[in-house]
């Protein structure tokens, strides 16, 4: 025997439980689709009857977990609620790197409005992120520098070391404003939570007697300790991309991933393995702001691929005073471009077989190119 869909049952009356029927709304006796669908759902939407505090959270994992912008738009984008919810500031905390990782060529007011929303709804990456597209892209240079130290306040290693950088090239003044102390010291605060970037930097300072007082011993113990912790996020991260030495040898700065060859991270060679090279999503938004349009026809922008910072006036940056060809932003840039291509395009350098300074081991390497590389 052949039911008959729930849709043509009669249905109760919540208050009194008497069979009800369906009024003649459209007055030809007969409901339309979209008035029955609408009269049947009344009352019964148990979406609406969840709370707020649960919704929010919701939303918060979600946003916390996106990997690009469009997973965490594509749900405000369901209904008016979400649009709702999701601007709350609770929300907009906790967003991931990636949720606002728009690209330069993505980039509109609207994304800019979204970004300052987060910032100011005290998302750390979010201040960290407008604050160096302020900087360096808008040459906003007070706004932004109070933006990267908002989230540095809140112990951001990235915050730390960018601080440090404008620090050591006195970015957004003249030379007058350098402060090498100012940039160790914030350099130092940034190597102690972590930055990998901030402990090769303060090696090299170290090193060379760079705004601290020299110490060739403990410079090459945090040059180490660089490596070594670069080491341990790859082993604990993708330890499948992990290759053997041999392979190395005779692709230096390679590694294979299925049937292709991508660019790997050079620096982990001492240790005889690779890794893929994974960048802030806000330097690979300088990267590719100014590839195209450099802000004036005598400022440089840093030769390292994973920075994208350029400079904030004429010979701000150092050059390599082997070539004089290679600009950058500072020692650590300097010294992963190296290894990562400008070994074999250093002119004067050239002599050296490429064999031989891996032999050589990482320090002795950077060691190399630091004396080779000076300030203009």
């Amino acid at each position: 025997m052949r039911t008959r869909s729930g849709n043509l049952y009669p249905m109760e009356d919540n208050l009194t439980g008497r069979k009800r029927k369906d009024r003649d709304l459209t007055g030809a006796g007969k409901l339309t689709g979209r008035t029955r669908r609408k009269t049947l759902s009344a009352g019964f939407d148990n979406f609406d009857r969840l709370p707020d505090e649960l919704v929010l959270s919701i939303l918060t994992f979600v946003g916390s977990k996106a990997v690009c912008p469009a997973d965490f738009m594509a749900v405000l984008a369901t209904c008016k609620r979400f649009r709702g919810l999701g601007n709350d500031s609770s929300v907009l905390s906790k967003a991931s790197t990636e949720t606002f990782a728009v690209t330069a060529k993505k980039w509109s007011e609207s994304a800019h409005r979204f970004l300052k929303r987060c910032s100011d709804a005290g998302n750390v990456e979010a201040c960290y992120t407008l604050g160096m597209i302020r900087f360096y892209c808008f040459q906003n240079w007070q706004y932004g520098a109070s933006l990267m130290a908002k989230a540095a306040m809140s112990s951001h290693a990235p915050s730390f070391y960018s601080l440090a950088v404008i620090h050591f090239n006195g970015s957004g003044g003249s030379k007058a404003k350098k402060d090498l102390a100012g940039g160790v010291s914030l350099c130092a605060r940034a190597a102690f939570l972590g930055h990998i970037d901030a402990l090769r930097e303060l090696g090299h300072c170290l090193q060379d007697g760079y705004g601290v007082t020299q110490n060739i011993a403990e410079g090459r113990r945090f040059l180490v300790q660089a490596n070594a912790r670069e080491l341990a996020a790859a082993r604990s991260t993708i330890p499948s991309v992990l290759v053997p030495v041999d392979w190395l040898k005779l692709n230096p700065v390679l590694i294979r991933r299925g049937n292709a060859l991508v660019p790997g991270c050079p620096l982990l060679s001492d240790f005889g393995c690779n890794v893929t090279m994974d960048y802030h999503p806000v330097n690979r938004f300088l990267a590719g702001w100014f590839t195209d349009r450099v802000p004036s026809p005598e400022l440089l922008i840093c030769s390292h691929a994973g920075c994208g910072r350029p400079e904030t006036r004429m010979q701000e940056f150092r050059r390599c005073a082997a070539c004089g060809v290679v600009n950058y932003c500072s020692r650590a840039c300097q010294a992963q471009d190296w290894k990562l291509r400008h070994h074999k395009e250093c002119r004067q350098l050239m002599r050296f077989p490429f064999h031989n300074v891996i032999a050589d081991g990482g320090n002795v390497n950077l060691n190399r190119v630091d004396n080779n590389v000076g300030q203009r």
